[in-house]
C-alpha cells in the first residue's frame, strides 16, 4: 500500500500556535465543540519534549517476566520500549514469550493512559534490510536489497496502525533502527573492523533510505516523535567517526521524503553498557603529564561517557541544520555498574591507565563489548529532562532480554550465532582482540534471560530498594 493510498487515515500536523508551547512540559489541548452528547476529538499541539509530565507505558508482557523473578517486582512497574524486530512482530503471536501485538500494545496503552493527562508510547523500528550488518546476533529477516518489502510490508503497516484514531492522544516516541547507520561510519571501507555486508549496505544506500522513508511516512502522524539511533560514545566519540556520522544522519533525514522537522530527536547507548557519567575522571585530566586520553580504556576518544556524548552530538547536529529543539535519550536500562566492585573514588595516580582503570564505573573489557555484558547493572530509572539536552532517560532496551544466544541456537527469527556472545571468546578487531566478557547460557536475541536479569537487579546503581 502506498503513502497515497494511506492519506485518508493521516491527520494533519496541526500549526503551532504562537505563545502556546510554554518551554519543555507545555501542552495545547483544543476542544472543537460538541455535537449532541458525543464530544468531538481533542487536537493535540506539538511538543519539545513527548516525556515532559507525561506517563509512559508499561509493557505487560515484559513486566510479568520481571515480577517472575525474585526481587523483580520492585522493578515491574518501569516503562520499556516495544521492539517491532521483525514483520510478524506488528501482528503478534510470533513467541519467544511475545504475544502482543503493536495494536494489542496500543490498546493496552490506551487503558494505561486513563487518569494521565498526557502518555508516552515506546516503539522501537528495527527491520532494515541487512539488519546489523556488522554482527550476526540479531541479524534480520530482509536481505540486503529488500527494501521495497521494508517499506510497503513493514514501514507501511505500522504506519497504519499508528495513524489510527483511536490512539491519536498518545505521544507515540519511535526509536528508529539501532546500530544502522552508526554502522556505514565504523565498519566499512578498508577499515579493520570493515564487513562485506556492512560494504554493500553502504553502496547500495538501502540503510539511508530505509531510515529516510520511516522517518517520512512515520513523521506524517501527527502524535509521533521520531528519534534516530546514534550508537554510543564508545562507537562514535572519535573525531574521525563523530562529524562523519552526524553528516550521515543529516543525509538521512533527508531521503525518501523525510526531512529534518519529522526528527524530534536522537538516542544514545541503545541496548549498550556505557557508564552514563563517570564521576572519576574527565577528559581534561592528566597523570604525570599523560592525557587520559591516551589510556587504553579512552584510546584517545573526546568523551568518557554518554551524557558528554549526547549533548555535544546534540550540539553538533543543530548546527548541521537539525531544529534548535530537537532532544537526546539515553538508554540507561543496563549501565548501572553498580554492586561491590563499583570504584568509589579515583584510581592510583601511578600511571594513566592505573589512575582511568581504578576509577572508571564501567567493567567491560572494552568499549566495543556490546552482548549480555557480566557484571553489569541497571542504570538510572526512566526520568524526564534529566539534564541540559536530554529529554529523558529511558530503558529502552527490555533489562532482562538477550543481545544473543551464547552458542549457536536454530531459530525462525533470522538471528544468526555472533562469536561476540561467547563468553570463550577472545576477540576480534572490533573490541581490540579483548575478551568478550558475555555471559553464559544465554539464548537468542530479544529472549527472556533470567541469569541476566538477576545480575541486573543485583548490580543496579542507583540500587533497587
Amino acid at each position: 500500500m502506498s503513502r497515497t493510498d494511506r492519506t485518508p487515515h493521516r491527520r494533519r500536523r496541526p500549526a503551532l500556535v504562537a505563545g502556546a508551547l510554554v518551554g519543555a512540559a507545555a501542552l495545547t489541548v483544543s476542544t472543537l465543540g460538541t455535537a449532541g452528547a458525543e464530544e468531538a476529538p481533542r487536537t493535540m499541539q506539538r511538543v519539545d519534549n513527548p516525556y515532559a509530565g507525561a506517563g509512559v507505558y508499561v509493557n505487560p508482557e515484559w513486566s510479568a517476566n520481571a515480577a517472575g523473578e525474585p526481587g523483580g517486582s520492585a522493578i515491574a512497574d518501569q516503562p520499556t520500549g516495544v521492539w517491532m524486530d521483525r514483520t510478524a512482530a506488528i501482528a503478534g503471536n510470533q513467541g519467544a514469550g511475545r504475544e502482543m501485538g503493536l495494536a494489542d500494545h496500543l490498546d493496552e496503552a490506551v487503558v494505561q493512559a486513563q487518569g494521565h493527562d498526557d502518555f508516552v508510547f515506546q516503539v522501537v523500528i528495527y527491520n532494515l534490510p541487512g539488519r546489523d550488518c556488522a554482527a550476526l546476533s540479531s541479524s534480520g529477516e530482509l536481505g540486503p536489497e529488500e527494501l521495497d518489502r521494508y517499506k510497503t510490508e513493514y514501514i507501511d503497516a505500522i504506519a497504519d496502525i499508528l495513524s489510527d484514531p483511536a490512539y491519536a492522544d498518545l505521544r507515540i516516541v519511535t526509536v528508529i533502527e539501532i546500530d544502522s547507520l552508526p554502522n556505514l561510519i565504523t565498519n566499512v571501507g578498508s577499515r579493520p573492523t570493515a564487513t562485506p555486508l556492512c560494504n554493500q549496505m553502504l553502496a547500495n544506500g538501502n540503510y539511508v533510505k530505509g531510515v529516510g522513508y520511516a522517518l517520512a511516512t512515520l513523521g506524517d502522524i501527527d502524535n509521533v516523535y521520531n528519534y534516530v539511533d546514534a550508537g554510543h560514545h564508545g562507537w562514535l566519540g572519535w573525531d574521525d567517526n563523530f562529524g562523519p556520522a552526524a553528516q550521515l544522519f543529516y543525509q538521512a533525514a533527508n531521503a525518501e521524503g523525510a526531512s529534518p522537522s519529522d526528527v524530534a530527536g536522537f538516542i544514545s547507548n541503545t541496548s549498550n553498557f556505557s557508564a552514563l557519567k563517570e564521576d572519576h575522571f574527565s577528559i581534561g585530566d592528566t597523570v604525570n603529564g599523560t592525557p587520559v586520553r591516551q589510556s587504553s580504556w579512552i584510546d584517545w576518544n573526546q568523551y568518557t561517557d554518554e551524557l558528554t556524548f549526547a549533548q555535544a552530538l546534540r550540539t553538533q547536529l543543530v548546527q548541521l541544520g537539525f531544529p534548535s529543539n530537537i532532544g537526546m535519550l539515553i538508554d540507561t536500562s543496563r549501565n548501572g555498574w553498580g554492586g561491590p566492585n563499583r570504584p568509589t573514588g579515583p584510581g592510583p595516580q601511578t600511571n594513566v591507565n592505573a589512575y582511568v582503570d581504578g576509577g572508571r564505573y564501567d567493567q567491560r573489557h572494552h568499549l566495543g563489548n556490546w552482548c549480555n555484558q557480566a557484571g553489569a547493572g541497571l542504570g538510572e530509572r526512566p526520568v524526564a529532562s534529566p539534564a541540559a539536552g536530554i529529554d529523558a532517560y529511558v530503558w529502552m532496551k527490555p533489562p532482562g532480554e538477550s543481545d544473543g544466544s551464547s552458542r549457536e541456537i536454530p531459530n525462525d527469527e533470522g538471528k544468526g550465532f555472533d562469536r561476540m556472545c561467547d563468553p570463550t571468546y577472545g576477540g576480534n578487531a572490533q573490541n581490540g582482540f579483548n575478551p568478550s566478557g558475555a555471559l553464559p547460557d544465554a539464548p537468542v536475541s530479544g529472549h527472556w534471560f533470567p541469569a541476566q536479569f538477576q545480575q541486573l537487579l543485583a548490580n543496579a546503581h542507583p540500587p533497587v530498594n
